[in-house]
């Protein structure tokens, strides 16, 4: 398991991966459904990468992400966190 804190460190980790599975930069990407110039700036580090992305490049080789460190929240717990964020957005 790998500490991630910065994106380069993400890159770099994700590019090991995808090397030690003996894939291509266009192969990950066809797997991820995302496009070959994606897995060019997320291996680079590219702090602007949609999360979305990251996350099923990710899954495409065969990893999984885990947050360590936060409070585990309960399916209801986050439920209700956002309906409330909602109504501060709504001026409720």
């Amino acid at each position: 398991m790998s500490t991630i804190h910065t994106t380069d460190q993400l890159g770099a980790a994700l590019r090991t991966a995808r090397k030690q599975l003996g894939l291509t930069q266009p192969q990950l990407a066809l797997a991820a459904g995302v496009g070959t110039r994606f897995i060019v700036d997320l291996e680079s580090g590219k702090p602007t990468v949609r999360l979305e992305h990251v996350l099923r490049v990710i899954d495409a080789l065969g990893g999984e992400l885990q947050l360590s460190g936060l409070p585990d929240a309960a399916p209801e717990d986050a439920a209700d966190r956002a309906a409330v964020v909602q109504g501060a957005r709504h001026g409720a």
